[in-house]
């Protein structure tokens, strides 16, 4: 059974498929959700094979935050390493309506990822790593709201 969190997670890639095209072939719903734990993106076109992330939130009022929670660190830092960066859709959804946000490969740098420190040995998970998105260090203009 999924978490809430999960629940959230899937809702924001099928609202982003819904109401998206995909920013490389311009094609609509051609995006489609990848399995569970597929490291690092979330959506892939099936068309042209564009493949981005999603992160949903909730929150109060739709404006961005200053920091999202990403997801495995040790991934992220070694597609990092490589110069492999996939674009972002920041989902975020209130009690009355929902926003989308696309931030592409062209802005995001190693500024826009502050790992987490490891879970203590105490931990289900002991060592596991996560990852902030710093949207503050991104430039004005780069998100772009779509919904």
């Amino acid at each position: 059974m999924a978490t809430a969190k999960q629940d959230l997670g899937a809702w924001g890639e099928q609202l982003v498929a819904k109401h998206c095209y995909c920013p490389k072939c311009k094609r609509t719903a051609t995006l489609k959700r990848l399995p569970t734990n597929f490291k690092c993106a979330d959506l892939i076109c099936d068309f042209c094979g564009f493949l981005a992330q999603v992160k949903a939130m909730n929150v109060k009022t739709l404006t961005l935050p200053k920091q999202v929670l990403g997801a495995a660190w040790g991934p992220q830092k070694d597609r990092m390493d490589s110069g492999i960066y996939f674009s972002l859709y920041l989902v975020l959804k209130t009690t009355t309506g929902q926003a989308i946000y696309y931030l592409p490969t062209d802005f995001q740098n190693s500024s826009l990822f502050t790992p987490r420190k490891p879970l203590s040995a105490n931990a289900k998970r002991a060592g596991w790593q996560g990852f902030m998105y710093n949207l503050s260090s991104v430039q004005n203009g780069a998100l772009i709201q779509l919904l």
